[in-house]
């Protein structure tokens, strides 16, 4: 009986694990993160009015809706050089809820 208990607790847990490991950072957060530091290039906001302001620099909606795009490859993007971004640092914390911001705008599938 010990057992199937103790099975049971980590088919549980495995569960609710699963479950956080898909949920990276806060969207709220990522929004207001994206807006005072990369709105002056990215179109960051909901609204279908908001372009980017930097031609070379896509809108959010357009990277989240990228066909493959995921949480693990904005995370390794936004980590590495890229010759059309400035070399901007973003503390962990805050790129975890920039990337659930962005990931908030892809378009639910039909």
């Amino acid at each position: 009986m010990r057992i199937a208990t103790l099975f049971a607790a980590l088919a549980a847990y495995a569960v609710s694990g699963a479950a956080q490991a898909q949920q990276i950072g806060n969207a709220v957060e990522g929004l207001a993160y994206a807006r005072a530091h990369c709105g002056e290039c990215h179109g960051v906001e909901r609204s279908k009015d908001d372009f980017s302001p930097n031609s070379d620099a896509p809108d959010f909606s357009v990277v989240a809706n990228t066909p493959g795009m995921t949480e693990r490859a904005l995370v390794v993007w936004l980590q590495t050089s890229h010759p059309t971004m400035p070399n901007l640092i973003i503390p962990p914390e805050a790129r975890d809820n920039v990337v659930a911001d962005i990931m908030s705008l892809k378009a639910p599938k039909p």
